[in-house]
């Protein structure tokens, strides 16, 4: 069994008592049938104003506001599942932080409402990208969001990404999915078993971003010491049984070669979707020893300021044919959050400028609609020519036949006969402009 990660010293030391302290690492990967990775993560410590995996965030005391973790999986095609999942780190990060600002030490509720509120203000913000961007249009993301303060964590839950928690070596699912086959598990119409390897299993109710009004699964969960808490998209939950799960972070201490044996094994398993996974370890005298009949799951949190649940939005978004992931955490430079004026609303604007790339692909669409129209407009000439052609052939054929079969002038009566009303010279079979009589 390795050592676990050593707790640094320094500016912020880790106090031996009454804390509560969290090992942490995360890591993702594109798998083996991506090309590219639309999945993201954050790891940041909100009291401090750091979003990195350097020494001081990997193991650090969870303060006063809190630390948060967070796993998105961007879908919607093309480059648009990577900007969706990358906006929504952003936008949940930036807005619990500006949230927390005024606070000197949030309770629960407030800390769980933050959570909530972020989430869904990043969902109104990627929906009007999307609106104002209609190449991007339908993308989306998943969410988990977890915010731990004290000796609780607290969850938002968008779509079918998943959170752990690992106790006494068990793992147990502390989120619902958002997806057909949870609704068909739970009406009692398949098992997990059978959900597990139904070709629809990647048919989720909602996303950030397809729609302006999401519904948001807000959770909570009593964290004991030596409690491990797993977060990670459907790469890594559809390849690895959760009892391997469970296997894994309890027999690697160290949060960072727990990440890499999950990830190796979902990618042994085929590796057919992005990977992305934070385990968590917690630790300190501020948490207790857990007790048998310590409960374990999804429950439901009830907040006071809430003023009602935002009404579901049924989402069909299959992501069986689309690609996730993004820019690795580790590769990014440490980023400083920082704390916007208290009394300021919040305005929801894009991170995300028009790119020259979006402008080329704008002019090409342009482009290729004028040709399709000249092309619609040659062919419709072309059909009218032939069809007065052959009209025309028509009547020369029928005014050959007509000729002949004339009296000749030598066997009509050599008096003429008095005209009468209604009585004409002979004419052709056809009319002009008529169609011709086909026999």
């Amino acid at each position: 069994m390795s050592s676990p990660t050593p707790v640094p010293t320094g500016e912020h030391p880790i106090p031996s008592t009454e804390q509560v302290v969290v090992h942490v690492f995360g890591r993702t990967d594109v798998g083996r049938m991506r090309e590219h990775n639309e999945d993201a993560f954050v790891v940041a410590d909100l009291t401090r104003g750091q979003a990195t995996l350097q020494p001081e965030v990997r193991s650090h005391v969870v303060g006063e506001r809190g630390t948060l973790f967070m796993v998105c999986d961007g879908m919607g095609g093309a480059a648009a599942g990577e900007i969706a999942s990358a906006m929504a780190i952003d936008a949940i990060l930036r807005e619990i932080t500006a949230a927390l600002a005024s606070e000197d030490a949030p309770n629960e509720d407030a800390f769980a409402t933050a959570i909530k509120r972020a989430t869904s203000a990043a969902n109104a913000e990627i929906h009007m990208f999307a609106v104002e961007h209609p190449e991007f249009r339908g993308m989306g993301t998943t969410a988990t969001v977890a915010g731990v303060l004290g000796d609780a964590v607290y969850l938002a839950q968008v779509g079918d990404s998943r959170a752990y928690l690992v106790r006494g070596g068990v793992a147990q699912q502390i989120t619902k999915d958002q997806s057909l086959m949870q609704k068909l598990v739970e009406a009692g119409e398949l098992t997990e078993e059978e959900a597990a390897q139904s070709e629809r299993r990647n048919i989720i109710l909602q996303a950030l971003g397809p729609e302006p009004q999401i519904k948001i699964d807000l959770t909570h969960q009593q964290l004991r010491r030596g409690d491990v808490l797993v977060l990670c998209s459907d790469g890594l939950s559809g390849q690895v049984r959760t009892d391997e799960i469970a296997r894994i972070v309890s027999e690697d201490e160290d949060p960072m070669t727990a990440c890499k044996r999950l990830i190796d094994l979902a990618n042994d398993n085929g590796g057919p979707d992005n990977i992305t996974v934070i385990v968590a370890r917690f630790d300190g005298d501020g948490l207790i020893m857990p007790g048998a009949t310590d409960p374990v799951g999804h429950r439901v949190f009830p907040l006071q300021t809430d003023s009602g649940p935002v009404p579901a939005i049924e989402l069909r978004v299959s992501r069986g044919t689309l690609t996730t992931g993004a820019i690795p955490m580790q590769r990014r430079p440490t980023r400083e959050i920082p704390a916007p004026p208290p009394a300021d609303p919040i305005v929801l604007t894009s991170s995300l400028r028009d790119d020259p790339l979006s402008s080329r692909r704008s002019r090409g669409m342009l482009v290729a609609m004028l040709l399709l129209l000249l092309f619609l407009a040659m062919a419709t000439w072309w059909v009218y020519r032939s069809a007065q052609s052959i009209v025309e052939e028509r009547h020369a054929g029928q005014a050959t036949t007509t000729t002949p079969a004339a009296a000749p002038a030598a066997q009509r009566p050599a008096t003429p006969q008095p005209a009468t009303p209604g009585s004409s010279t002979p004419q052709p079979a056809t009319k002009q402009g008529a169609p011709a009589n086909v026999p």
